[in-house]
């Protein structure tokens, strides 16, 4: 379709052109003029072309709001053959390769088109969190590569919120993601 809509446009540009530069215009371009300047706008032709342009406007407007392919992610080729995985697909691998490590309280992934977005809570090192989840992603065997961001705070067991009398403290809720602990 494109490749036609090309051609058409060229055609049209290059004789648009021409006749600027003084030659008469090609016959199958004075003819459609003459027939859109002497055509009512009740006749059914016209009436069937303006509803054709309308619904290819429509469908070409739904086109352009569609999600398409964008929650998908394309994987190496293997074979002559293409394959993609859903982009939820690999935030699951991932927050199920981070579930196995030792502390790591809570784990958000976020997986964009182009990067993924690692938000955990807890005492886990994000250097060996951030290999472990390097790793997986190479498994997956993405076309392109993806950069990795990894964000740690410090959970209920961390030393952030640690009270004066020995006493850790106890993170809750909004503030134990903030990284701020409350003592009690």
């Amino acid at each position: 379709m494109a490749t036609g809509v090309l051609v058409v446009a060229g055609a049209l540009l290059y004789d648009v052109v021409a006749v600027r530069l003084g030659q008469p215009a090609r016959q199958w371009r004075a003819q459609i003029a003459d027939e859109l300047a002497t055509r009512h706008l009740d006749d059914p032709r016209v009436l069937v072309g303006a509803g054709a342009a309308t619904l290819l406007g429509g469908w070409l407007l739904w086109l352009a709001v569609a999600p398409g392919l964008r929650r998908w992610l394309v994987l190496r080729p293997y074979g002559g053959t293409t394959a993609a995985i859903d982009r939820a697909g690999v935030g699951h691998l991932l927050a199920d390769r981070a579930a196995g490590l030792d502390g790591i309280d809570h784990l958000r992934v976020r997986v964009g088109r182009r990067r993924v977005r690692v938000s955990m809570v807890g005492v886990a090192d994000p250097a060996l969190v951030q290999r472990q989840l390097r790793d997986e992603l190479g498994r997956v065997g993405l076309g392109r590569p993806m950069r990795l961001d990894v964000r740690a705070a410090r959970g209920a067991a961390g030393v952030v919120g640690e009270d004066p009398g020995g006493g850790a403290g106890v993170g809750t809720g909004a503030g134990a993601a903030g990284g701020e602990g409350v003592t009690g």
